[in-house]
């Protein structure tokens, strides 16, 4: 890919390195997974990604709202809760994350192949 005007996501002080940077760690693309479905609760996000403690969910979710692709709404009552969900800047990576879930899927039995040859030999 070509830089285009003034961004290039090779430079490192580039706003376009540092979003693609957040957007590619992989529990970024898990959670803004998760949260295209519907809003959850911090407990609910927690069960449905397998393997992800609660202090790496806290700050990934942290970041995300920092950074504009996720909102955090308090729910106050007998026991308060926190839903999470995407904001507009989230909803618009939609459609790309899910261009690469399909990616995966499509290539799982390739890629697991190679994963092999290489444990065999």
């Amino acid at each position: 890919m070509k830089p285009t005007s003034k961004f290039n996501i090779f430079s490192a002080v580039c706003i376009t390195r540092y979003a693609l940077m957040k957007i590619a760690d992989k529990w970024t693309i898990l959670v803004l997974a998760a949260l295209s479905e519907q809003p959850y609760y911090f407990g609910e996000l927690k069960r449905k990604i397998e393997c992800i403690s609660q202090k790496m969910l806290t700050q990934t979710l942290r970041k995300l709202e920092t950074d504009g692709f996720i909102e955090r709404k308090v729910i106050k009552g007998n026991v308060t809760k926190v839903s999470y969900s995407l904001t507009k800047l989230g909803i618009s990576l939609v459609e790309p994350l899910q261009g690469l879930q399909q990616w995966a899927i499509t290539n799982a039995d390739e890629l697991d192949q190679h994963r092999q040859v290489r444990v065999i030999k």
